[in-house]
């Protein structure tokens, strides 16, 4: 049985970074191998592992949607389409990656996102844990991408924007009735002691966030230097705080 989790929240609310330390602890405490997943169009999930991605499933897509594709004889275009897509998969010790990128042309990525998700739900059998870094934003939950997770990990700033947008994210859940076991709210990255007019927001939204990442001045160094986040000593703030918080989700 895979444990599901799932990222959602604003740009710049730390979601890739928190998804790669979530990786960190399972590839240290798990029980089994991770598969990773960058549903990002802006994909740097990778980057933040260390890992080389040379395809996306975008790239994939866009082969098959603008060039004339000379399938094999005895395939069929949805076999060969899989076959190709088995192709950007990014293997590393105890950890795979696929990542969603974008096209090249105009146009939403309904389409990606729906094969992403045919692709994933074939390939994520043979996992132990499923890691699913989403885009910016709220547009993925209305296209269905996050659905069927344990755990759905919303993340936002410690402003009270932030924690309006976890409301609309969680209202958005509920009217969609997406299949997510659990939700937990995590504030990042947060200061010492929260301002009074933030704790007033989540006490009127009825939000009492799970984990509180504090600010990482070695995880900085780490993005500024392009480090795999994966290498970050025990002893950092950020990775002792998510170690925290997943040894509660997962116990």
């Amino acid at each position: 049985m895979t444990l599901s989790v799932a990222l959602a929240g604003k740009g710049g609310s730390g979601k890739t970074s928190i998804a790669s330390l979530i990786i960190r602890y399972l590839k240290e405490n798990g029980s089994g191998s991770i598969l990773a997943i960058d549903a990002d169009p802006n994909a740097n999930l990778g980057e933040s592992l260390g890992l080389e991605v040379k395809q996306t499933v975008g790239m994939i897509l866009d082969q098959f949607q603008r060039d004339k594709i000379e399938i094999p004889p005895g395939m069929t275009k949805e076999a060969y389409l899989e076959y190709r897509l088995n192709g950007v998969i990014v293997e590393d010790d105890k950890l795979d990656l696929v990542t969603m990128g974008r096209g090249e042309g105009s146009g939403c990525y309904c389409y990606p996102n729906l094969v992403l998700r045919k692709f994933v739900d074939r390939l994520v059998e043979n996992y132990a844990y499923l890691v699913m870094d989403n885009e910016a934003g709220l547009e993925h939950l209305s296209r269905r991408t996050t659905q069927d997770v344990d755990e759905l990990l919303i993340i936002a700033n410690p402003t009270v924007k932030g924690v309006r947008t976890v409301a609309r994210i969680r209202d958005i859940v509920a009217q969609l009735k997406l299949r997510v076991k659990r939700q937990s709210v995590i504030l990042n990255p947060a200061p010492p002691r929260l301002p009074p007019i933030v704790e007033q927001e989540l006490l009127r939204l009825e939000i009492e966030p799970a984990a509180l990442i504090p600010l990482d001045e070695e995880l900085c160094q780490y993005d500024v230097e392009l480090r795999p986040l994966l290498d970050l000593p025990g002893t950092s703030r950020a990775v002792r705080a998510v170690n925290d918080l997943m040894a509660k989700l997962i116990s």
